[in-house]
């Protein structure tokens, strides 16, 4: 990654042999080493796997074979392959590679100090303030008669973990403020972190109290009381512990535990069935040896000894809890352990729930950055961006990501977003690309300066925002219905396995091309079509010396159809002969125009049917399918240039081309978000 960096000693290997996990078709091909990624390619070139060395989550050396020394690879995108390396000293020099490159030692070597946009058409400074914690405080309407704001973190010495701004009650002192955060784990103090509107139902996190078998806190019992105060329309107020009750109880001997009911005055104390990283760890690895499995039987009884969607059943079924309180006007506290696993998750989810913005792209961004990074989940320890304890590892993000997608599953016309932006989401969290999710908490970003250094994730999707639009979506003709809250149907049979995330790679199980990215396209074409129509009216309409009754001619909409070619060619047509006829500025406008026409492609060729790209690259799960807007051709990612603005389009706004259609394009500006 630097100067300092030792070079590689091994940047290809020859005759490397993929295992095909059923035996049936091995790959031969050339294995390559660089230092962001690892490559797989087969002689002819048509298939290629790119994959980040920073998404590498175990790299194993297997015992020989006779053909040669095979190495495992498991990612953490679940990705798993195996090598088999003709030499037992290259497959060594790779394996020690991967270990070196996929997870540092020292943070300044990480993927995200040291990658440019330049090629993707970023800039550094875009994304970074798409969130601002007051702004979304403030939309909840806080600080208000019975919330304020506390400046006593502004310099992180109430909560380290926690953001410097936060909100509590308007009537509690800083007294008792400093008190309950000595009697709280970490000091993560109960604060504020959603507030309903409707009937000023909160809901509040902290960590657990160190409670022990017997001590108590007189502040901390105020503090809880001052919650209960905020909500004028509630007797009493709930406290969620998402831990197995024994799970509280041994926490107890530690000197830790969980709320005593006989010191906290009008409180109900409610246990649930989360568990705790270890377990969710176990889990998780229990279910991606399912991609070994060869027959059903196997698969469904490995599927039901990981208890993976039992877990998230859980997780969902404690976040539907509190949302459910909160509709009825009973505030919740909710804590775990330390507050930054389990809390954030049924916290957010909650949120999700009961608030339509939330599942807007931009919401649902502000929702991630407030209850995941301003409140401390442990990024760098849960996923492993730099040499940790291995105890330390956890899906807890990506349970999030999951029961998320349970939610658009079942809800699919209330999210504005689709399933290729969770798993988007999902795999940059890991890569390490963008500075957005690097370390643990808010404290640590700002000592790096990642907002300075590094590229946001938010900018990137932003760019590729036309990829991740739900074409489901409600739009403003039905607010009413994005505005209902989502119940989760938590029945078994409505917990499903998220195939799409968890065996995206296995080939043979999915379609060529799935409903949803169906409908995507449709809906980008039509957009694309909607938008050009809207230019050429305008354009046609400025050129003065046309009559009116031309003009009109040629804008009827109920002329032309614009799903045919036979449009543009027809336009065209009326455009040569009105040039004919006139002189001047009019006949350099309407020629121009022409060229405008021609930018745009009316007709996308259908991507169902198209098994590589023009460049031979095979299109599979590593190589997907994009449309370029201005020639209408499906090519892979590589092939695809940076989003232009081009001439044909009202809104001006910068859209998908390809490389080939930017060489020739003359008007040339990266997107802006």
């Amino acid at each position: 990654m630097n100067d300092t960096d030792p070079v590689l000693k091994l940047q290809k290997v020859e005759n490397v042999l993929m295992l095909d996990k059923y035996g049936v078709k091995h790959t031969l091909g050339t294995f390559y080493l660089t230092e962001t990624h690892f490559i797989f390619m087969e002689p002819n070139g048509k298939k290629k796997i790119w994959v980040l060395n920073t998404h590498v989550a175990s790299a194993e050396k297997l015992p020989l074979l006779t053909s040669g020394s095979p190495l495992h690879i498991k990612c953490k995108n679940f990705f798993v392959v195996t090598f088999v390396i003709p030499k037992e000293r290259d497959c060594y020099e790779a394996h020690l590679t991967l270990l070196r490159l996929s997870s540092p030692t020292r943070k300044k070597d990480l993927y995200c100090f040291h990658y440019k946009g330049i090629n993707e058409g970023l800039t550094q400074e875009v994304g970074w303030n798409f969130f601002s914690i007051q702004d979304e405080f403030q939309r909840q309407g806080v600080p208000n008669e019975e919330w304020s704001l506390s400046y006593l973190n502004v310099n992180y010495e109430l909560c380290e973990t926690y953001p410097k701004y936060l909100y509590v009650p308007s009537s509690c002192s800083n007294t008792v403020l400093m008190g309950s955060a000595k009697f709280r784990s970490k000091g993560r103090l109960p604060v504020l972190t959603y507030l309903y509107s409707n009937n000023k139902a909160s809901i509040c996190r902290c960590s657990q109290p160190l409670s022990g078998f017997n001590a108590r806190c007189l502040k901390d019992e105020q503090m809880l009381y001052n919650l209960l105060c905020t909500n004028p329309n509630s007797k009493y107020l709930y406290v969620v512990d998402t831990r197995p009750r024994i799970n509280a109880m041994a926490n107890r001997a530690a000197g830790k535990g969980y709320e005593n009911e006989n010191f906290y005055d009008n409180i109900k104390f409610q246990f649930f069935g989360i568990e705790n990283i270890h377990v969710m760890r176990s889990s998780l690895a229990k279910l991606i040896e399912l991609q070994k499995s060869t027959s059903m039987s196997m698969f469904l009884s490995g599927l039901e000894s990981s208890g993976w969607l039992k877990h998230i059943c859980a997780i969902l079924e404690t976040s539907w809890f509190i949302a459910r309180n909160i509709i009825n006007g009973i505030s919740v506290v909710v804590h775990c352990s330390d507050g930054w696993d389990r809390t954030a998750q049924v916290c957010s989810l909650a949120a999700l729930m009961l608030d339509p913005f939330y599942r807007t792209i931009h919401g649902f961004q502000v929702l991630i950055e407030k209850d995941w990074l301003a409140f401390g989940h442990k990024f760098n320890d849960r996923c492993g961006f730099i040499t940790v304890d291995s105890k330390e590892l956890a899906p807890i993000f990506t349970q999030f990501i999951d029961s998320t997608y349970q939610l658009l599953q079942q809800f699919p016309y209330m999210f504005q977003f689709n399933e290729q932006y969770l798993i988007t989401l999902h795999d940059h969290v890991h890569s390490c690309q963008f500075g957005t999710f690097i370390e643990n908490c808010e404290k640590d970003r700002q000592s790096l300066k990642l907002s300075e250094r590094t590229y946001s994730l938010w900018g990137y999707m932003a760019q590729h925002i036309n990829e991740f639009i739900n074409p489901l979506y409600s739009n403003s003709q039905y607010k009413e219905e994005t505005s209902r809250i989502l119940k989760p149907k938590l029945a078994p049979q409505n917990i499903v396995l998220w195939r799409g995330l968890y065996f995206r790679f296995e080939n043979g199980v999915h379609p060529r091309e799935s409903c949803d990215d169906f409908l995507l396209t449709i809906n980008n074409h039509i957009n694309s079509l909607e938008d050009h129509v809207k230019f050429l009216t305008k354009r046609i309409n400025s050129i003065g010396q046309l009559n009116s009754t031309n003009n009109m001619e040629i804008m009827s909409p109920n002329k032309y159809k614009l799903n045919n070619e036979c449009v543009k060619e027809s336009l065209k047509e009326q455009l040569a002969i009105l040039t004919s006829n006139i002189d001047g500025k009019s006949k350099m406008e309407l020629r121009q125009l022409i060229i405008e026409l021609n930018a745009i492609s009316l007709e996308w060729k259908s991507s169902r049917n198209m098994s590589e790209c023009k460049c031979g690259t095979t299109f599979d799960a590593f190589n997907i399918k994009y449309h370029c807007w201005s020639c209408g051709n499906v090519l892979c990612q590589r092939c695809m240039g940076i989003n232009r603005v081009l001439e044909g389009y009202s809104t001006q706004h910068a859209i998908p081309t390809c490389k080939f259609c930017s060489q020739k394009s003359t008007a040339v500006t990266p997107i802006t978000p």
